[in-house]
């Protein structure tokens, strides 16, 4: 197996989500609702019974990079927000953490979602559809996440699960 630095395999993960990007947006997210016109923007991110997207370690890096690069008032608030949604929702303690939900401690109101640009491929795949058959298939998040578990085996030669958005931010700061 190839191993690939972890800045190699950033941007290769960059070029992994902007082709199924492309695709869902070519393919299906004509379909949905638009979000900029949604009357109540970021009730789909902040819906701590929805939400439960899982990220890879290379994921959590390029998330935490995008942080980083934040003011710092606005750093620091989202910072205690993952330290808070970590806690309220106890998703460091479930058994199952694909069972947990939590609201996404990363939408920002009056701006959206902080890391737009290197969001996870579920939130990628992620709108408001009217009909369950405009929704585009799961075989293809399930393809491209076992590409990022690859490229996330490839960069750092050892297995980790994936975790939840704050937990797996978290555990790279």
């Amino acid at each position: 197996m190839k191993r690939f630095s972890e800045k190699q395999a950033l941007e290769k993960l960059a070029a992994l989500k902007a082709g199924f990007r492309e695709r869902i947006v070519r393919g299906y997210e004509h379909r949905a609702k638009d979000c900029l016109t949604c009357e109540t923007q970021g009730a789909c991110c902040l819906d701590a019974h929805f939400v439960n997207v899982h990220i890879s370690r290379l994921e959590s890096v390029a998330m935490r990079q995008k942080l980083d690069g934040l003011p710092d008032a606005l750093k620091k608030a989202v910072n205690a927000r993952i330290t808070e949604t970590i806690a309220k929702f106890k998703i460091d303690e479930a058994i199952d953490t694909f069972a947990a939900t939590y609201a996404c401690p990363l939408f920002e109101k009056g701006i959206g979602c902080l890391v737009h640009d290197v969001k996870p491929a579920a939130c990628i795949a992620h709108a408001c559809y009217e009909r369950p058959e405009d929704l585009p298939p799961d075989q293809l998040l399930d393809d491209v996440e076992s590409e990022i578990d690859r490229l996330d085996c490839q960069t750092y030669l050892s297995e980790r699960a994936w975790q939840p958005i704050p937990v797996g931010l978290n555990l790279i700061r």
